[in-house]
């Protein structure tokens, strides 16, 4: 068997982009990663638990069949099976917030944040004006719109992030932290529980294939309107699926496509450009060890997506 997959991604390493090999169904995991007590603690000032929670969000999916089918028609749109969708949904309304019984509801809350007065900033400095530092100048010819936020946040990660610069000390803590969150920490919002700046950085993708307006960092309340409205957000959550398969195929030749663990485990964590890039050099040094190549692993949120996913199945 090692000698196998050593085999294996000696292919892998050898050949085009275009070639890859199928990561297999399945966690990789015998038992749940640990869970971050982040959750446990919103889970516990609910006064609810997990497996409530994800009885809650299946229910939801299971007799909403107006939403099964939006979710069918966006994944057939972005080219992925549906039940990545699924996942991401069902992994978020587990660990992080608990679902609404309605889907009507979500429709209510995107309608109150259009007309909402705020913005992304960051004391009394907003988040468009912030990137015309010329810190950022090396992003300024970047026109898509994932390209260009994901060359932002470098540039605050390098230049920004626990640094004081021009006499101001900035947050050590992530780009999305400091700017994007304006009513609480570690916001997410809707269906998806996406967050503005994963929304910002797919406004071009889904434009392209959905057709749906471009976001705008200077206006916060259509980015809002767009995370909670269902009908707006599916599109950002299947491009960011997508993203994430396309990203793991292109750099590390591997196909996530079967694995809705995998797919939500980076729905979660973010980055997939990177964390593949990471696996790519690791397998490459392995391989140079004689060792067997390592495949891509789930953590807690992707964990039950594999673990649940008859459930998820029969909803399509």
């Amino acid at each position: 068997m090692r000698t196998l997959g050593i085999v294996l991604l000696g292919l892998i390493l050898a050949t085009p982009v275009s070639a890859t090999t199928l990561v297999p169904a399945g966690n990789r995991h015998a038992e749940q990663p640990n869970v971050p007590g982040g959750s446990a603690r919103r889970t516990a000032a609910l006064q609810t638990t997990y497996d409530a929670k994800y009885r809650r969000v299946l229910k939801l999916l299971q007799t909403d069949r107006a939403l099964r089918e939006k979710i069918a028609d966006t994944a057939r749109d972005y080219g992925i099976d549906p039940i990545h969708i699924a996942g991401a949904i069902v992994g978020e309304h587990t660990y992080n917030v608990d679902a609404y019984d309605r889907l009507q509801t979500y429709y209510v809350k995107a309608a109150s944040y259009l007309g909402s007065s705020f913005s992304f900033k960051h004391k009394g400095e907003t988040v468009d004006r912030f990137v015309q530092r010329p810190q950022f100048a090396p992003c300024a010819k970047i026109l898509d719109s994932y390209d260009l936020w994901a060359c932002r946040e470098r540039i605050w990660n390098t230049h920004f992030a626990g640094k004081v610069v021009d006499g101001t000390q900035f947050p050590n803590d992530r780009f999305g932290a400091v700017f994007f969150q304006p009513f609480y920490a570690g916001q997410t919002f809707g269906l998806g529980q996406l967050n503005p700046l994963t929304a910002l950085q797919m406004s071009d993708l889904v434009h392209q294939i959905s057709r749906l307006p471009r976001l705008d960092a200077a206006q916060p309340g259509a980015v809002y309107e767009t995370i909670m409205d269902p009908d707006l957000t599916l599109p950002y959550v299947a491009a960011t699926l997508r993203t994430s398969i396309d990203a793991y195929r292109r750099i590390a030749g591997l196909d996530i496509s079967r694995n809705p663990g995998i797919t939500a485990t980076l729905y979660n964590v973010g980055s997939p450009e990177e964390r593949a890039t990471a696996l790519k050099q690791e397998n490459q040094d392995r391989v140079a060890r004689g060792e067997p190549p390592r495949w891509p692993e789930e953590n807690y949120y992707g964990w039950l997506v594999n673990d649940r996913i008859k459930d998820l199945e029969a909803l399509f």
